[in-house]
């Protein structure tokens, strides 16, 4: 199959340099790419393994082994010194987001074990990936434990299984490189920090370079095989210079103080942990032989720190990555960190005091398109939720008492209330047992968990002693005295129970009757906290809100729960309350998500004071959609915002109809909404 050259993409410098570094020094722990769909970041990945040099391996070995230095753990081995070798390319191993446990690491090859009755070892991706490229698009789909498995391996260069009767260790040392779209959901920030780099990815503004960008794909379109051709010098120049940084590389030297000057920059920007001294000291040098160099300088610990330190800043979940280049300079100082004293370097070697561009282009000029965003550009992570601090002082509010009544022309006020500070919530859950993705919030039977059980279907981890009692009641009639024999029928899969995740529908009544300030802060804050507990249990979530005489779908259901916080901090609040929208809004919004995704359970939470003012019978309109989503067995939570002596009751109200639990918004603290949410059972 053709593709795309890696020396002919435009506008994603940052990216190429971070994955030249990490294919120069696998040590430095691979690369998280983040960034919006269309950006080139699948296209680069593969285009990178056909700049990689071809390898010799030992005929026959399923691991890879290097014949000059084979794994003396290898299961296929142990090999001989004149092994005979076989040359291939190398391994560019793609991670299908479904893949199970046993695809990525090995498992029990079940033909052996139930045929033969022996004990054998099937290797898994790692195997295969061994000294080459693992690929794994949408990382931040994958669950935990896998992006777990992965980064252990990357870092340990080695894969060890221990299950199912299996006891196999063999070599995995491989270059790891993710994709994700941060719309889709967040990686866990422990999980993040373990990638070596990261790389926030954009389209580029620049008309002139995205012109070029359409040119180049429509040429390589028109003519795979001519456009590759015409690229095939430069392709070559950077398979050369990626040999030559490889063999340079032990050579290279961190000195005293430029080590002092990496400790400096991570402690300035306040990292969490040693992990980013040590990925930037591994990046500084890779980048130094990248340039020839064999001395680290200020400008290698400057790209560096740019790709290693920005993912490892994030304070809480909706903190979007960054990095202010602005203090890194400050940090570093103007002067290259003096090296320690060592002998005079050849006449014909570069010369460390001249100027370096700090991200070498390995492509080419690209029109200024060097991944820098300028002055004035926006940032490719999206707006910041702005604190009371960065709004500076606000206009005061006209304290209302309910829905606004305005005649013909009137204006309705509306206000912007932001939210406080979110707090940590309890465990809630859906009720019963479901069947979906794996997480952290409601029980269900997923691929992981305790047994509590054993079936015939074809899926799941081997229950061992459910097997052997399936086949020794017809060991006579097979005639085996000595040692069992099994037949396929024998075979029984463990049925595990878990915790899955969930979509959490937030339904919030942004109208005049919340205009008062304080109680949309609270409203917002209550929200956020909400999203916050989504977040830590890998919930998906969606936003709806209602005003005036609309509903309107803030945010679809998605991963990405700080662009739900991001959409809660700007929603507006004025005007009468279209209940019954707003729960029609959340029906439809449900039904579509059934269909998309069925065996994820939803959980609908609805925040409001129960009134419903706009439109013709607008309570009896809203009783309606109520009965529907009771018929329809949500589990739904209501949070009564109504404040003051008199109260009218309808959020109660309207728990009832829904059958769902009854909160007070004045009782959000953690310990008596949330406990009442996780008794919540909806009526049948």
């Amino acid at each position: 199959m053709t593709r795309f050259p890696f020396a002919a993409v435009v506008g994603a410098d940052d990216m190429a340099l971070a994955l030249l570094l990490t294919t120069i020094s696998p040590s430095v722990g691979g690369v998280l790419v983040r960034g919006e769909k269309g950006t080139a970041k699948s296209t680069m990945v593969r285009a990178l393994a056909e700049l990689l040099p071809a390898q010799q391996v030992v005929t026959g070995c399923r691991f890879g082994c290097d014949p000059a230095a084979p794994d003396p753990g290898c299961p296929d081995g142990p090999h001989p010194a004149d092994a005979p070798a076989t040359r291939r390319a190398a391994q560019l191993v793609e991670l299908p987001v479904g893949a199970t446990e046993d695809r990525v690491i090995g498992s029990l090859d079940l033909q052996s074990a139930l045929g033969e009755g022996r004990a054998s070892f099937e290797p898994g991706l790692l195997a295969r990936a061994h000294r080459g490229l693992l690929y794994v698009d949408e990382v931040n789909l994958l669950h935990d434990h896998l992006v777990d498995l992965l980064l252990d391996a990357a870092a340990m260069g080695r894969n060890t299984v221990e299950r199912d009767g299996v006891s196999v260790s063999h070599a995995a040392r491989i270059v790891l490189v993710g994709t994700m779209n941060p719309e889709e959901g967040e990686l866990r920030p422990q999980l993040l920090d373990r990638f070596g780099l990261t790389v926030e990815v954009s389209a580029p503004r620049d008309p002139a370079v995205r012109a070029e960008v359409v040119r180049r794909r429509m040429a390589f379109d028109a003519d795979p095989e001519g456009f590759v051709a015409a690229y095939a010098p430069a392709q070559q120049d950077l398979a050369t210079r990626i040999a030559t940084a490889r063999e340079l590389l032990p050579q290279v030297t961190l000195s005293g103080a430029a080590l002092i000057k990496i400790a400096e920059v991570c402690a300035g920007f306040e990292v969490d942990g040693m992990r980013a001294d040590i990925m930037t000291a591994r990046a500084a040098l890779a980048h130094a032989a990248w340039s020839g160099r064999t001395a680290v300088t200020r400008a290698d610990i400057r790209a560096a720190a740019r790709l290693a330190l920005p993912h490892r800043r994030r304070r809480n979940p909706f903190d979007a990555p960054g990095l202010d280049e602005d203090l890194l300079d400050r940090l570093l100082g103007d002067d290259d960190p003096e090296p320690d004293p060592e002998p005079e370097p050849e006449p014909d070697a570069p010369d460390p005091t001249e100027p370096d561009p700090t991200e070498p282009d390995p492509t080419g000029p690209t029109d200024g398109a060097d991944g820098d965003r300028p002055d004035g550009a926006p940032d490719p992570a999206g707006p910041r939720p702005e604190s009371p601090a960065d709004r500076g002082p606000e206009p005061a509010e006209q304290p209302t008492s309910g829905d606004p009544e305005p005649g013909a022309g009137a204006t309705v006020p509306v206000g912007i209330a932001p939210p406080g500070q979110a707090y940590r919530t309890k465990l809630f859950t859906a009720r019963g047992i479901g069947s979906g993705q794996a997480g952290r919030r409601s029980r269900a039977l997923t691929s992981r968990g305790r047994r509590i059980g054993a079936t015939t279907h074809a899926e799941g981890p081997v229950h061992l002693p459910a097997t052997i009692l399936a086949a020794a009641p017809h060991q006579q009639r097979r005639g085996r005295q000595t040692q069992m024999l099994f037949r396929h029928s024998d075979l029984r899969r463990a049925i595990t129970e878990g915790r899955e995740s969930n979509l959490i529908l937030f339904c919030v009544d942004a109208s005049g009757s919340m205009a008062a300030r304080r109680r949309m802060e609270a409203v917002k804050t209550a929200t956020l906290s909400l999203l916050l507990d989504a977040y830590q249990r890998r919930d998906k979530v969606a936003l709806v809100s209602f005003r005036g005489s609309t509903a309107e779908l803030l945010l679809p259901p998605t991963g990405s729960v700080d662009a739900a916080a991001r959409r809660l901090a700007d929603l507006p609040h004025g005007g009468r309350t279209p209940l019954a929208e707003g729960l029609w809004q959340a029906a439809q919004v449900l039904r579509t998500e059934r269909i998309r995704d069925p065996k994820r359970r939803p959980l609908l939470v609805l925040i409001t004071d129960g009134r419903a003012t706009s439109g013709p019978d607008a309570l009896a309109r809203a009783d309606r959609v109520a009965d529907l989503l009771r018929e329809q067995h949500v589990d739904c939570l209501v949070i009564d915002c109504e404040s003051g002596r008199l109260r009218l009751g309808l959020a109660g109200r309207l728990a009832h109809r829904l059958g769902a639990d009854h909160v007070a918004l004045e009782s959000v603290g953690a310990d008596q909404i949330l406990s009442a949410v996780a008794a919540h059972r909806p009526a049948a």
